[in-house]
């Protein structure tokens, strides 16, 4: 049976203190990007998810080229930040999204640039490109931030989807999940993944103080050595501006992790009802834009 094409939500647009904010019709935050400083990445949750970048050898490559052969993938275009970045690196990059007006609100706002040899944007469910068999061992690098506009739980959670996430990966792939939700209970999505990775190493960065925890699972037999990783971030972040060796004091090993996974510190689960902050009001024209106001974190 085909799943039902849920009902989408316009992207809406704010901007305040310099950043333009992308929403779905709430003032939930689902993306931004600083219009002085473009390729800077604004959200703190969105830096961190390139932590897994750390488990890719080519992080202490510092030659031009070294992405190049390293396939990008991104479950949920928000506002491109993900997408612009890996393209910029020089990743061959895909990007799924099913909502139109999302994809239509990148190119305009957010400065997505058109597809070619190496950038493809799909207009699609994610989770029928991940369970279509056609898309095994395509990706590289994998990051999955799927919300709706209500920004409560993942829309997709189950442990098929993170089996599908997972068969999607090429041997040393990498995956890199926000959780975030009003309703979502973070062990028992932490747990989903690590089951779908069957041993494998799966970790999480400690939450942001938005309450955004980064899970990272990697199809490797062992999580690389401290030495390793050290080398990794410091050219990582030489080359990119990333706070690189600062995520190496977050890692956590995530619940529902084989035992035999020795962890780098305690674990530390992220609070299940954390939100994210509200930073900008909402215009209801998606094509006009007018200051916001800063708001609490809710």
């Amino acid at each position: 049976m085909n799943r039902r094409r849920p009902r989408l939500a316009p992207a809406t647009l704010s901007e305040a203190d310099g950043v333009r904010y992308l929403h779905l019709g709430t003032p939930w935050v689902q993306g931004a990007l600083r219009l002085r400083k473009p390729d800077a990445i604004e959200l703190e949750y969105v830096q961190r998810m390139l932590a897994a970048l750390l488990l890719r050898p080519e992080a202490a490559d510092p030659a031009a080229e070294a992405w190049a052969e390293v396939r990008a993938v991104q479950l949920g275009l928000g506002a491109a930040t993900l997408t612009r970045f890996c393209h910029g690196l020089g990743m061959p990059t895909t990007a799924v999204e099913i909502n139109p007006s999302v994809i239509q609100a990148g190119r305009l706002w957010f400065r997505l640039p058109p597809d070619g040899p190496r950038l493809q944007v799909i207009e699609a469910d994610a989770a029928a490109h991940v369970a279509d068999a056609r898309q095994a061992a395509s990706a590289d690098l994998l990051c999955v931030d799927l919300y709706d506009h209500e920004a409560a739980s993942p829309v997709l959670d189950s442990p098929a989807f993170y089996r599908d996430c997972a068969r999607l990966l090429a041997p040393g792939g990498v995956m890199a999940v926000n959780l975030f939700g009003r309703d979502a209970a973070f062990e028992h999505s932490a747990a989903r993944i690590a089951a779908a990775f069957a041993g494998q190493p799966v970790r999480t960065l400690r939450p942001t103080r938005e309450g955004n925890t980064i899970v990272v699972a990697v199809r490797l037999p062992a999580w690389p050595e401290a030495a390793v990783l050290a080398a990794r971030a410091e050219a990582l972040e030489a080359r990119t501006g990333l706070p690189a060796r600062k995520w190496l004091r977050m890692w956590r090993q995530a619940p529902g992790a084989a035992a035999g996974e020795a962890a780098a510190a305690p674990a530390s689960p992220a609070p299940a009802n954390a939100r994210r902050r509200k930073p900008a009001e909402v215009d209801d024209d998606a094509g006009s834009l007018r200051p916001a106001r800063s708001g609490p974190a809710a």
